[in-house]
């Protein structure tokens, strides 16, 4: 194992026994953020627009095939090397780590996520071919995949069957339904829905979601609504409309029925939201102990570390932050298909602490820093902004996790109160 070597840069994730890939791939998120991400993170904000220039810095960069296996082309980068990097980025741009997020899970899951979960021997065939195909689109055409969620109900949180439907027809698949907050709208090249198969007078089952990718050209597909959010504007979630939007049987990210098996499988597949808040914790910290002593590029050199409420402060911050990394990064290493009872209660409870702990850093910073930190010209209330959404994002939003926390400890599977 490797660490990185000394210099002023020290991860978001804390200073780690890294593998070389780790540590490269640090450096690379690092040198991105500082010269391109961070520079240009206020435009996106202001205009509520989609980072489009950073994602042809992550192109060039071979970031957007980071978790495509290698002998696919990809970089072959597991799931804890996704979760440090995003949160790299994250502390540079929050928009640009949370798109990112969507378009690395449809490799991530369809890659090293889908190998662990149980398939037949001709699931396993099928899905090998198709994502060849996916895994190509994305090294070879530097592919952008959105993935949409939310519908509106209780689909995207696990516990009904997604509105959006799709029906088997001859050589593929037809869609209808609807998305709402669906990141990287107008941006992606194809979008990864979610959706229930329609098989006529059944009930919807969600043991019966498809993964299906839709081309951004389809005929019957639409992108609708404004976006003028309180933070995040960058990741422009509109509206997405299917009305009878046919897609061919090589557009399944995943075969029948295995989404499920995966969501029940890895559990640590919602997670991935995580880093990025991880990501702007840091970035509010940096910039508190930038602006106490003085070093805020392009305003006044004026110290105010003297003062014993700032230095308080400033050590309280330090110990939430380090709390969010040491659980964070207990959660991601030990993240894998089938975790224990316990195992899933601190991927819980990591979820929880980081997305509420962000915002409270965010919160700590900007009263410490006081009334310049409010300026739109400074980055802070755009961070304290930003941070906030975390806690709200399905399908683990921070009432959702303390409810299966909850239930989860009291009651064994199969029990019920008579």
């Amino acid at each position: 194992m490797d660490a990185l070597p000394s210099r002023s840069f020290t991860p978001a994730v804390g200073d780690l026994p890294f593998t070389a890939q780790q540590r490269s791939l640090l450096a690379l998120a690092d040198e991105l953020g500082r010269t391109r991400f961070a520079p240009r993170a206020a435009s996106w904000d202001e205009s509520a627009s989609f980072p489009f220039a950073n994602y042809e810095d992550l192109r060039a960069a071979g970031l957007l095939a980071l978790c495509v296996p290698r002998d696919h082309g990809g970089g072959g980068a597991d799931y804890a090397t996704y979760m440090m990097v995003a949160a790299e980025i994250g502390r540079h741009c929050g928009v640009t780590a949370l798109t990112w997020n969507m378009h690395i899970c449809s490799t991530m899951w369809t890659g090293v996520l889908a190998d662990g979960i149980p398939m037949t021997d001709a699931q396993r065939a099928e899905h090998a071919l198709r994502r060849e195909l996916h895994f190509s689109r994305v090294v070879n055409q530097g592919a952008i995949y959105a993935q949409p969620f939310s519908e509106g109900s209780a689909a995207a949180a696990g516990r009904a069957p997604f509105g959006t439907t799709a029906r088997k027809v001859e050589g593929g698949w037809r869609i209808n339904g609807r998305k709402i907050f669906a990141s990287l709208s107008g941006a992606a090249n194809y979008y990864g829905v979610l959706c229930t198969e329609d098989k006529g007078d059944e009930k919807p089952d969600a043991r019966d979601t498809l993964y299906l990718a839709v081309p951004a050209t389809s005929e019957g597909f639409a992108i609708s609504g404004d976006w003028n959010p309180l933070g995040m504007r960058g990741t422009v979630s509109r509206n997405l409309t299917f009305t009878d939007v046919l897609v061919s049987d090589d557009e399944q990210l995943m075969p029948r029925g295995v989404y499920y098996k995966g969501a029940q499988t890895w559990p640590a597949m919602f997670f991935t939201l995580a880093p990025t808040y991880l990501g702007i914790a840091n970035a509010a910290y940096d910039f508190t102990v930038s602006y106490l002593r003085g070093e805020v590029p392009g305003e006044p050199p004026v110290r105010r570390r003297m003062y014993p409420t700032k230095q308080i402060a400033v050590a309280q911050m330090r110990i939430q932050l380090e709390n969010l990394k040491s659980i964070f990064v207990r959660a991601i290493q030990e993240a894998s298909p089938n975790p224990t009872p316990d195992q899933k209660m601190r991927l819980y409870a990591a979820q929880y602490t980081v997305m509420e702990g962000a915002n409270d850093i965010a919160r700590l910073a900007i009263r410490t820093c006081g009334g310049q930190s409010m300026m739109k010209h400074l980055p802070l209330e755009r961070l304290y902004r930003d941070s906030r959404c975390g806690a709200l994002m399905l399908p683990w939003t921070a009432e959702l996790v303390l409810d299966r926390m909850g239930r989860e400890t009291l009651y064994q599977p199969g029990e019920r109160d008579d």
